[in-house]
């Protein structure tokens, strides 16, 4: 039995890849500094060894076969140290998912700055359900799986249809001796690009940099394969341009391949109508809602029928598809108020989440409540762009940085600034102080239980844990 070592277990990526790991019969372990909910438990119920903080004799303890570092791990960790010194096999994560799990697959990669994780998760979902041997990597745990990763199921029939390896194209980088995007290593046969935004200023310098990253992605695909592409958005058209396999595009605009028209949208589900080249494909209803979402099951459609679904399948899928963890889920009731939980954080994203939001929720008060943690999102990057993107929001609570300290003052957002702007298009605004950990609770108290706001809407956005209003609101619900 093979034995494998992940270094950053704790993460979400690398957990769901232990746990895959560990279901096709490898000997699994790992360590980070601190494995916390809801890892922990999906790592236990796999009874995966692991080590709450970095130590080389973890890793000579352990003495794997091969080691995976994740790209949260520089030169200078203890068992990173270790491993080079002892001459240990050290891959990337998406190098060994690429070789021990999408190899030998017809591989489905769905990438873009925005909707992967969804779209990704609904295309896993939608072929399983139609009885497409699959297996998948997506970085969230997934609605309907309830892991975030697994491997192409084993069958006893040498004349079984093709199989499917359905992946979240990630563009962040793969490693510290890596820094090309992960999706470089997904070997694509059927790609999908979303969408292309400037994100991650951390690594990229500009929009630009980030085009010629998917363009590198684009060029992988094999003539006999093909690339679903947003014809509605100029990034993604100048990524693909030069392609040399060949392209379907989809979207809403009347030059596309695949169109959604007739949209109806309704506080339950968003009805559609597809078109390929002009003629009727089917009608499908979604229960996962906003415009963004009709764009992403628009490809995900073009995806299964490639495959060899048909619409009556594929309706069945979305009619029991259940979205992932931190997308627009409903988690508490709060003092007579919803309390609703989403990753949003890039303003096109919060953007359209409140959106979403405003679908599901008519007539009601919604309160954003805005944590700027991530790295593109602490820095002032998009300052104008995140002021419009709270249009759909009626009062807006702005978190504290995550460590500022990292950025010049004149690079930092300023978040005052930006309440300047939001009050000036009418909205309410609290800013939380930077300093004090009570701020949130007297924020929530006065506002929601002294003030017995009801029936509102109270939408936590981020990628990280709000500050702790998260775990304030649930533990404390109606």
């Amino acid at each position: 039995m093979t034995k494998v070592y992940l270094l950053g277990i704790g993460g979400s990526a690398m957990g769901a890849l232990a746990c895959a790991l560990s279901d096709a019969g490898y000997d699994v372990s790992g360590s980070d500094n601190g494995v916390y909910s809801p890892m922990k438990e999906f790592l236990e119920q796999k009874n995966i060894r692991y080590y709450n903080t970095y130590a080389s004799e973890n890793l000579l303890g352990e003495n794997p076969q091969i080691v995976v570092v994740g790209n949260a791990i520089s030169r200078g960790n203890p068992e990173l140290e270790c491993a080079l010194n002892n001459r240990f096999v050290i891959r990337s994560m998406p190098e060994l998912l690429r070789d021990e799990f999408i190899a030998r697959h017809t591989s489905v990669v769905i990438a873009g700055t925005h909707g992967k994780t969804t779209t990704s998760s609904l295309c896993a979902w939608v072929l399983h359900n139609g009885g497409v041997r699959t297996g998948f990597f997506i970085g969230a745990v997934t609605g309907n799986f309830g892991t975030g990763a697994s491997c192409v199921p084993v069958s006893s029939n040498a004349d079984s249809s093709e199989s499917f390896f359905v992946s979240e194209g990630d563009e962040y980088d793969s490693a510290y001796f890596d820094k090309r995007s992960k999706f470089l290593s997904y070997r694509p046969d059927i790609a999908v690009i979303n969408n292309l935004e400037f994100d991650h200023a951390d690594i990229f310098k500009s929009l630009d940099d980030i085009i010629a990253s998917f363009r590198l992605f684009a060029r992988l695909v094999p003539m006999n394969g093909i690339i679903y592409a947003n014809g509605d958005d100029a990034n993604v058209y100048n990524a693909c341009k030069d392609t040399p396999a060949p392209i379907e595009t989809f979207g809403f605009g009347t030059s596309n391949v695949w169109r959604a028209v007739d949209i109806d949208y309704s506080p339950d589900a968003s009805n559609f109508t597809v078109l390929k080249n002009g003629l009727i494909i089917a009608r499908f209803s979604l229960s996962i809602l906003g415009e963004h979402n009709v764009r992403n099951a628009l490809a995900v459609v073009a995806v299964a029928l490639r495959a060899g679904l048909s619409p009556e399948s594929i309706q069945q899928g979305f009619d029991s598809f259940v979205a992932p963890k931190r997308r627009l889920e409903e988690i508490a009731s709060f003092a007579g108020n919803v309390v609703i939980d989403d990753f949003g954080h890039h303003p096109t994203a919060i953007r359209l989440t409140l959106g979403a939001a405003r679908q599901k929720y008519p007539g009601r008060r919604i309160v954003a409540c805005f944590e700027p943690r991530s790295n593109t999102t602490t820095r002032s990057v998009f300052q104008h762009e995140l002021v419009a993107a709270f249009d759909e929001a009626d009062e807006v609570v702005l978190g504290r940085l995550n460590r500022p300290e990292r950025y010049a003052p004149e690079d930092r957002l300023d978040r005052e600034t930006l309440a300047s702007a939001l009050r000036e298009r009418g909205k309410s605004v609290f800013v939380v102080p930077q300093e004090g950990e009570s701020a949130w609770g007297s924020y929530v108290h006065e506002h929601f239980v002294q003030a017995q706001l009801h029936d509102a809407v109270i939408l936590l956005l981020s990628n990280g844990d709000v500050g702790g209003l998260r775990g304030m609101l649930s533990s404390t619900s109606d």
